[in-house]
């Protein structure tokens, strides 16, 4: 059976850096393990030289290794590479690919060198990059072009499954700011719930595809999961960031206003879970949410580094996540999903989402809280995006919504610095009193 490729926007980027970059800087792809890093960028070199090479530092031998002890002649080196691996490289029209190369820091500090040569071009795929034993004895090339790849986002998952039709459909209703009408939503909301499900991962894409059968899809998921959090493990011996990876759907569903670390383990101080934060954002595997203190364009300037909300990077690995302990047949949010029955205590499923593909499209995420002036109720906005100098406050809601308070809180508070105010939901479109109500799958294809 022939592997299935997808077709993925970071192939534009590519594109741009091999036309505009390739001979000044290599191209590193970042993202999570098991998103498709190595594909595409073999995809990439297939289609767009005349030749090429990988070397995937996961299975290299020592023999190609210890090319890169000594790079002061580089004639000899390639010489040597060619024969080792038994490829003829066209100079100037081949790339050479560094796969997984965080598990060998002395090939990425090579770059500088072979790039500088101009030879060849040179793609580097990585994952948890920037943990400090990796990279704590090598200098970090500065002739280094970085892209991020991501798990697929609904637009992509819609052209693996066939649907060439559906996201321009909905990229129009967005531009004509209109409902779509109750039969169309519907059956958006049907492929977007799918999308929920089986998540971004191309693995588990290719299991719904080849199986049609979400148990099939929940076992490739859960083979994810496993790979990493045994990276955790890369990362923290004790245990501690893996354990800080399940807890996410629970400390989510548990409406805290911040991720508590207490929660995770008996008496564990903030301050070391804190600690462990920028290396599983590396990871790529996890995004978060910090609360700012004063909502304004610059709101990194106001961000809590301690007060922080966490989300899985994908959530169809969320949804697993959640269940994690329990076999596929006792997930109840796989039947709920599919049958549009989710319920307001399982509507964290759509922050989750929401969190996944604003974090795509290049946004920070920011949230706020804040406490009423008449009451000692507590209200928080879910997301805060910069809009000029302006900011667009953002509540998510599931299925079974009435109120947004804490959106009509924060207007009364703020109501100067408002942009635009939306509330995200599983309901068509709408537009009333000054609120743009969105269904969530016009997040990916809204002009913010």
């Amino acid at each position: 059976m022939n592997k299935l490729i997808f077709k993925r926007k970071i192939y534009d980027e590519m594109l741009e850096w091999k036309e505009h970059q390739s001979g000044r800087y290599a191209l590193m792809i970042k993202g999570a393990r098991r998103v498709g890093k190595s594909t595409i960028a073999e995809e990439f070199a297939k289609r767009e030289y005349s030749n090429y090479l990988i070397l995937d530092f996961g299975k290299v031998g020592p023999d190609v290794k210890a090319l890169f002890e000594d790079l002061s002649d580089l004639d000899f080196f390639f010489l040597k590479l060619q024969q080792l691996t038994h490829k003829n490289l066209k100079e100037r029209d081949a790339a050479i690919i560094f796969d997984e190369v965080q598990l060998y820091p002395p090939a990425r500090q090579a770059i500088k060198y072979l790039v500088a040569d101009g030879r060849y071009d040179y793609i580097e795929t990585g994952s948890l990059i920037s943990i400090k034993k990796n990279v704590e004895n090598i200098l970090i090339p500065s002739e280094e072009h970085h892209v991020n790849l991501y798990p697929l986002d609904f637009e992509e998952f819609l052209w693996a499954i066939g649907d060439e039709v559906t996201a321009e459909t909905i990229r129009k209703f967005c531009e004509m700011h209109r409902p779509l009408g109750n039969e169309l939503h519907r059956n958006i909301m049907r492929s977007f719930r799918l999308y929920m499900l089986v998540g971004g991962m191309p693995q588990a894409i290719i299991a719904y595809i080849e199986r049609n059968n979400l148990q099939s899809v929940d076992y490739a998921k859960r083979e994810i999961i496993a790979l990493y959090e045994e990276d955790f493990g890369k990362i923290d011996t004790s245990g501690l960031a893996a354990d800080i990876y399940d807890m996410i759907p629970a400390q989510l569903s548990g409406n805290a206003s911040r991720y508590v670390a207490s929660a995770v383990k008996e008496n564990l101080r903030r301050s070391k879970a804190t600690a462990l934060l920028p290396d599983m954002l590396s990871s790529y595997t996890v995004n978060a949410a910090y609360r700012v203190t004063d909502p304004s364009p610059g709101m990194s300037l106001s961000k809590d580094m301690n007060s922080y909300k966490l989300f899985a990077s994908d959530t169809g690995l969320f949804v697993t996540l959640a269940f994690k302990d329990k076999n596929y047949t006792e997930n109840v949010i796989y039947d709920k999903l599919l049958a549009d029955r989710l319920e307001a205590n399982l509507g964290y499923v759509y922050e989750n989402i929401v969190a996944q593909m604003l974090r795509t499209r290049g946004h920070d995420l920011f949230y706020y809280t804040m406490q009423s002036e008449t009451s000692n109720r507590n209200y928080e906005v879910d997301f805060v995006l910069a809009n000029g100098n302006k900011v667009d406050p953002i509540e998510v809601k599931s299925s079974n919504y009435r109120k947004h308070r804490s959106l009509d809180e924060f207007s009364k508070k703020y109501h100067r610095r408002i942009g635009n105010q939306y509330v995200f939901h599983a309901k068509d479109y709408k537009e009333e009193n000054d609120i743009y109500y969105l269904p969530v799958y016009m997040v990916p294809f809204w002009k913010f």
